[in-house]
Parts: C-alpha cells; sequence; structure tokens
C-alpha cells in the first residue's frame, strides 16, 4: 500500500484525511484530532497533499511542506463539483483528494509567515477604518436628530463638530454633549489606530525591494504594493498578465453561448479590498493625468473616449499586468516601454 495522494479537510477540531495509490484507488480513511495531524503527516512518505484554502490552511501547507509533502491548496469553489451525494467530513477529503490530482487545477499560492503578517497589518488597518466610518455616520446621525448637519468628509466632520455643538449651547441637554465628547474621543483613537498601523506598513515597504518597485508605476502607492506584493505570493504561478487580472475581478464577465462571445460588467471575482485600491488608485493616476496631459497619452486618450470609471478599472486592469510583468519577470518598470510584439 503506497499513497501517492492525501486530501485533508482542515476543521478547528477534527480533521478528516483521505488517501489514494497511484492507481486512484482509496487506501486510507482517517478522523484526526488538531494535535495528532502533524505527528500523522511526519510519519507519511512523501506524497501530493491537497487542501482547500481556508482558516490555517497557509499554516498546515508550510508545515506539511517541511515534512516533505507536495501541497497544492485550492478555492472552495472548485473543489465543490468533486463532492458525491451529501456533504460530510469524509465526502469533503475525498472530494480535495480527487481535484488536487486534476491536471488543470488551479492552485493559491502558498504564502510565508512574513506575507501572512503584513497582510494582517492590512486586514486589521481596514477593519479600523471601516470603524471609523461607521462612528463618523452615527455622530452625524445623532446631530441630525437635533437639526444639526454637518457638510461631507471626515475632515469635516473632525474640525467642526465641537463648533456647531457649542453654538448650538443650551439647544443640546448636557447628556447628550457628554455623549458627542465620548463619541469623539473615540473617533480620534480609531484615527490614531489607522495612522500607527498605516506607519507599520510603509516600514514594511521601505524594506522590501518588490514593494518599492511596484510603487513606481502611476497608481499604486505602499498601501497598494506591498497589500499586492503580499498577496500575490508567486507571481509566476500565474500563466500572463492577463491572469492576474482576472484573480482579481478586473476583466469582463462572459456569458457566451453557440460560439457568439457576450461580454458583460466586470467579474468582480477575488479579493476586493486588492481590487479597491487599485480601482482607488487609478481614480488618482487619472486626476493627476488631468492636470498634466501629456504625461500619460494613452490614458488621456482613453479619457476622451470612454467614462472616467470605466477608464479607472481599464487603468486598474492595465497596472495589474504590469504588476505581473515586473514580479514574473524581474523587471524594473519603465515609464517609455513599449512591448515587443510577436515575429512570425
Amino acid at each position: 500500500m503506497e499513497i501517492t495522494t492525501i486530501g485533508v479537510d482542515l476543521a478547528k477540531s477534527v480533521f478528516q484525511v483521505h488517501g489514494v495509490d497511484q492507481r486512484g484507488k482509496t487506501v486510507l480513511r482517517k478522523q484526526l484530532r488538531r494535535d495528532q495531524v502533524a505527528k500523522f503527516m511526519a510519519n507519511m512518505p512523501p506524497c501530493l497533499v491537497g487542501m482547500e484554502a481556508c482558516g490555517s490552511a497557509h499554516h498546515w501547507a508550510r508545515k506539511m511542506q517541511s515534512f516533505g509533502h507536495t501541497v497544492r491548496l485550492m478555492s472552495p469553489q472548485f473543489v465543490k463539483p468533486y463532492v458525491k451525494t451529501n456533504k460530510n467530513d469524509a465526502a469533503d477529503a475525498e472530494a480535495i483528494c480527487e481535484a488536487v490530482a486534476r491536471p488543470n487545477m488551479r492552485y493559491v499560492p502558498i504564502k510565508s509567515v512574513e506575507q501572512q503578517a503584513v497582510l494582517s497589518l492590512h486586514r486589521v488597518r481596514q477593519g479600523f477604518v471601516s470603524a471609523r466610518t461607521a462612528q463618523a455616520n452615527q455622530i452625524r446621525g445623532l446631530l441630525a436628530e437635533f437639526g444639526l448637519v454637518l457638510p461631507k468628509g471626515i475632515g469635516t466632520l473632525r474640525n467642526q463638530l465641537w463648533g456647531l455643538v457649542e453654538k448650538a449651547g443650551d439647544e443640546l441637554p448636557e447628556v447628550f454633549q457628554r455623549l458627542m465628547r465620548r463619541l469623539y474621543e473615540n473617533l480620534v483613537e480609531l484615527d490614531r489606530q489607522v495612522d500607527e498601523l498605516e506607519a507599520q506598513i510603509k516600514q514594511w515597504h521601505r524594506s522590501c525591494e518588490l514593494s518599492q518597485r511596484l510603487e513606481q508605476i502611476p497608481g499604486i502607492g505602499p498601501l497598494t504594493a506591498t497589500a499586492l506584493v503580499t498577496s500575490i505570493a508567486d507571481a509566476r504561478s500565474f500563466k500572463n498578465g492577463r491572469q492576474l487580472a482576472a484573480w482579481l475581478g478586473l476583466v469582463p464577465r462572459q456569458h457566451s453561448s453557440g460560439g457568439k462571445p457576450t461580454l458583460l460588467g466586470i467579474s468582480k471575482r477575488g479579493d476586493v479590498y486588492l481590487r479597491t485600491l487599485l480601482i482607488h488608485g487609478a481614480r488618482a493616476a487619472i486626476l493627476a493625468a488631468k492636470r498634466h496631459a501629456k504625461s500619460n497619452p494613452w490614458l488621456s486618450n482613453l479619457l476622451s473616449r470612454r467614462n472616467p470609471n470605466i477608464a479607472a478599472v481599464a487603468l486598474a486592469n492595465k497596472n495589474a499586468r504590469t504588476v505581473w510583468a515586473l514580479l514574473a519577470h524581474d523587471r524594473q518598470f519603465r515609464v517609455d516601454y513599449v512591448p515587443r510584439l510577436p515575429t512570425a
């Protein structure tokens, strides 16, 4: 009995393992507790191990690689079609084992500890930004109940809140004024947390040559560059730049049939955070291009023909392809670069 492929269904406490031999015959079905998994996999001969890309998947992938196994992570949506009949842990592990052996399966790059740590900074910072926006909206809503309305913008809220409360004077009860003071202090604390995490991200950016290389692309700053470097992990896992753009959901969604191609809006698949950073960065590049029309002829020509929102997505798509080229081929960004057309 020689096991060549193993599917592992990850969980919080109880893991399910399914193994097959070279002919695809099932030779192993086993349920393991969390503290048993490492010892069990360390005693197994080197083989192909498949797992779904879910919580703790990258940790277990790194650990199993240290035991000599070849580990592949897959998106759960690609594993689902291989689940037979009812869903349970054993069926999931069998489906994972079947899916990882498919020659055309798409895999998720395994992230290093450092990459996951930087991504954690991004996730927590984004959580604080969302909480800050919610807090500002709550303050606006409460003030509106007393007929006090502030102009748009969180900066305006910070600068004009106390002036508006003091101007209202005795019209506002003392208990409400104390509440506004408490909410404002919480808003300031969220600002401090966001700034501190952003400073840590920029500090890592200054120590990463790849991240600094991506920053040279118009529309990509330190936040976007660090998020891309740590999320993509290995750009060579994508065949070309279009695959990376498709992974980010920046290419048209298809609904074609009968040989007639039908293209819809962008697919919006993949990481929402990365796509948002790229599109917002593209909007900033568009504002710069409007001030200096000769700086980017391609973008200026596009803006003359299409809506700025469409142009922003197009530029984000173009930047994603440029990112792939820089990372996959170890190149430096050049503004005057002209791609070579393949010769017949």
